[in-house]
């Protein structure tokens, strides 16, 4: 008996709405991988300190994730998704940051109030 699929029109099916990905793409990307890290690593063996440091190890890591993020769980080719992803959670941390940094000026005046200043 052969198999009849029903579709709504102006619908595609699952199949044809699914993106395939040459291996150039995934060889391409696992050498930019491959690039960042060491990048990172070199951070380390030139013995760089400071917020320079910071700051270097910190936008590789975002760089990495950016193309794991992006390419592998296909998250480039839907633009929404991709901003949810990388823009959202980074968003969400510095609000929390903010609203420890005014609790923490709080906590301390309660803390002064009630046991003073200490000895």
């Amino acid at each position: 008996m052969a198999h009849v699929t029903i579709e709504a029109p102006g619908h595609a099916t699952a199949q044809a709405s699914s993106h395939e990905h040459s291996i150039k793409v995934y060889l391409l990307v696992w050498a930019w991988l491959f690039v960042l890290s060491t990048c990172s690593y070199l951070v380390d063996y030139f013995d760089i300190q400071g917020q320079l440091r910071w700051f270097l190890i910190l936008l590789f890591m975002v760089v990495k994730a950016g193309l794991i993020v992006g390419v592998f769980m296909h998250m480039a080719w839907e633009r929404l998704a991709l901003i949810y992803a990388i823009l959202v959670p980074p968003v969400a941390v510095l609000v929390f940051v903010g609203i420890m940094m005014f609790e923490s000026d709080y906590t301390l005046f309660v803390r002064i109030l009630f046991f003073g200043k200490g000895p």
